[in-house]
């Protein structure tokens, strides 16, 4: 012990002696960085004015074994009747395995327990202290990485969340080999990580760190044998004195690096005031989307998709429309792609179903024919994975009381390779049911003549970017050839899209694509106009001689 009770002498200057002794011994081994501060302890406690308690940690260090202990110290100075020191009576503890457990509280507090890298609190309050820093120094530059690792989903899924976990540990340590001793990289969640960059000179200093992380981690990854490849995309927010708050930064950088996987992935986006006001305006179409279908924004439109044999019209496909309340009309490119992030687009699907499907059987009993009227309807990824498809569909043509054959689902290539797994046993039991698939946008995405036998479809849709160019490019004429002549080997219909103009109409007639939508027959109509075309005629006026035909005579309505 370091303080030891002294015992009551008889002889005072034998007293003070043995006080003294017991001081050196209160100081031997002490910590180096704890010795001053013990020291103005001691001479506080032997201050008769401060009542001679004293309650401290320290640490010291072994004479022989040289290893750090922490001890507690607690008692009290005792003075004669002239305020002369006599004795100090106390305990000392060690408290080492107490402290050591405060430590590794304090660090689990502060770092992510998987990586073991700082976490979201520990990288705020560093990105607090730049924040400072550059306050107090104009020359002071730091930088704000959002580091999302492409793909993490396909190989979590794939691999398992195991492999998952043991890819987020190496990348995690990949991205710190790249950085300098004074910057930080923290893991906030997720395959989502944040790196601060710390007295930087200039835009090129981030963009060498940047391209050593593309590098680093377009290397194989080896995890438990199994290789596995993947990239990042990353947004930067620079450091500037308009930022008060370390959130900002970390917002403003998650913003860029959105904006970078938006465009590709495995790139770096720069954040700029405009992307803010583009996020928050996208915040705030998500907002209203959510109540569009309540406040019933949302309407059909249908477009006629046409025989080219007879001109008759043979059914409609449903195009959803929104009319929001306060700005008015919002195109499906802007609101789509934000239902299908946010998963908005299953709700918003199953209604334009149930709607389309509602209207088609309304119309057939209104406007008997022999073949009766189809409806086709788009079915999104979102909707193709959602386990109770099948089941919803059902329930609406129950519903809705329209036949199953007069129902066809139009599904892209890519849904079709998304979810490749439960796909084939999806589709066939859609064919059962006596239900039509179309492959929508046929020839933009993967085109695999593979899945094409595996995945069962009546009818092949040439998308409207091989069409629009197909008296001009011989590269699309021989695409749309092609696909014609794969969809007659196979026995299945043809669709053209995005049919304009009458000699994009005599080419396809001239290769023997069997129907064909466009704005040469009929723009996307709504219910009220579709019944005036129904009324008028279900046979368009047309000479069935192509090579004859004009644009005066082609009018729909």
């Amino acid at each position: 012990m370091c303080i030891k009770k002294c015992k009551d002498f008889s002889d005072r200057s034998l007293e003070k002696t043995f006080l003294v002794y017991c001081i050196e011994v209160f100081f031997e081994g002490l910590h180096p960085d704890d010795r001053s501060r013990l020291e103005e302890i001691v001479q506080e406690a032997l201050n008769p004015a401060s009542g001679g308690a004293y309650d401290t940690e320290y640490r010291t260090i072994g004479i022989f074994d040289q290893v750090e202990r922490w001890l507690r110290a607690k008692g009290k100075a005792y003075f004669d009747a002239d305020g002369k020191p006599l004795r100090f009576i106390g305990t000392v503890l060690n408290i080492t395995g107490q402290k050591e457990v405060e430590v590794q509280l304090i660090h689990d507090a502060f770092h992510d327990s998987l990586t073991r890298l700082p976490n979201r609190a520990l990288f705020v309050k560093k990105l607090e202290q730049a924040i400072e820093q550059a306050k107090l120094d104009s020359n002071y530059r730091y930088a704000v990485l959002f580091v999302d690792v492409d793909r993490f989903k396909v190989i979590n899924d794939s691999l398992g969340h195991l492999m998952g976990d043991k890819l987020l540990i190496a990348v995690a340590h990949r991205l710190k080999s790249c950085l300098r001793p004074a910057d930080t990289v923290a893991r906030l969640g997720g395959d989502e990580f944040t790196i601060l960059l710390n007295d930087i000179q200039d835009l090129d200093d981030i963009i060498n760190v940047i391209e050593q992380i593309n590098a680093h981690l377009a290397e194989t990854f080896n995890l438990d044998g199994q290789e596995v490849f993947t990239s990042a995309s990353i947004g930067i927010a620079l450091g500037t004195s308009s930022y008060n708050q370390p959130e900002e930064l970390i917002r403003d950088a998650d913003i860029a690096m959105y904006r970078a996987k938006k465009l590709g992935k495995a790139r770096y986006e720069i954040f700029y005031s405009s992307m803010y006001a583009q996020a928050a305006e996208l915040l705030q179409l998500e907002m209203d989307l959510r109540r569009a279908i309540e406040r019933q924004e949302f309407q059909l439109y249908y477009q006629p998709i046409v025989s080219l044999e007879t001109y008759q019209i043979i059914g409609f496909e449903a195009l959803v429309r929104w009319q929001h309340s306060e700005v008015g009309f919002i195109a499906p490119d802007k609101f789509i792609p934000l239902a299908e992030e946010t998963g908005l687009i299953v709700p918003i699907g199953y209604w334009v179903l149930r709607e389309a499907c509602h209207q088609m059987h309304s119309w057939q009993l209104q406007y008997p024919n022999n073949p009766p009227l189809t409806i086709s309807v788009n079915i999104s990824s979102r909707q193709f994975s959602d386990a109770n498809l099948i089941e919803q569909i059902n329930l609406i043509l129950q519903d809705t009381g329209l036949a199953n054959n007069s129902l066809k689902l139009e599904i892209t290539e890519t849904v079709l390779m998304e979810n490749s797994d439960s796909a084939t046993a999806m589709l066939w039991q859609l064919q059962q049911m006596n239900i039509q698939l179309h492959l929508d946008d046929f020839g933009i995405g993967y085109s695999s003549l593979s899945y094409l036998h595996r995945f069962p479809s009546s009818a092949l849709k040439i998308d409207r970017s091989f069409v629009s160019n197909i008296g001009t490019d011989a590269d699309n004429w021989a695409i749309v050839g092609a696909i014609i002549s794969l969809a007659d080997s196979l026995n299945i219909d043809v669709i053209a899209e995005g049919v304009e103009t009458i000699e994009q109409l005599k080419q396809l007639r001239i290769k023997q694509c069997q129907h064909a939508q466009g704005y040469f027959f009929s723009p996307p109509l709504d219910s009220f106009s579709v019944e005036q075309l129904i009324s008028s005629s279900l046979h368009l006026n047309l000479n069935p001689h192509p090579l004859s035909l004009s644009t005066s005579n082609l009018h729909v309505l």
